[in-house]
């Protein structure tokens, strides 16, 4: 089976697996939440690996750059989501701890890739 470039990246793994630890703990966040904060922090969160995967199959360097500042965008529409999960005490304070660790080591590694697209 073929393997495709994205995949090979770090900062594409790393956003994928906050993603799915996304899903894990909004899973236990209040049912009124469904449509609220549940669905943001999900959407936003699967948008940053998926915005990676897509940037690294645009041909020109300019086009591969502005999804790398999407996925970045959405790190951190989700880093403001968790802020708030945290301050309702949706989330405990090493949820909150993990997901900000994982976005600050995320957006310096789309910050890299970004700039390698730049030059």
């Amino acid at each position: 089976m073929h393997t495709y470039s994205f995949e090979k990246l770090d900062v594409w793994k790393e956003a994928n697996q906050l993603a799915i630890f996304v899903y894990k703990i909004t899973n236990q966040y209040p049912n009124e939440e469904k449509f609220g904060l549940i669905s943001q922090m999900r959407r936003c969160s699967v948008s940053v690996s998926s915005n990676i995967a897509e940037g690294t199959s645009r041909l020109t360097k300019k086009d591969k750059a502005h999804f790398m500042t999407i996925a970045y965008s959405s790190a951190i529409e989700l880093l403001n989501q968790a802020i708030i999960s945290y301050e309702l005490k949706f989330i405990s304070e090493d949820h909150y701890n993990s997901i900000r660790l994982n976005i600050e080591s995320i957006t310096n590694k789309i910050n890299a890739l970004r700039n390698h697209f730049l030059k």
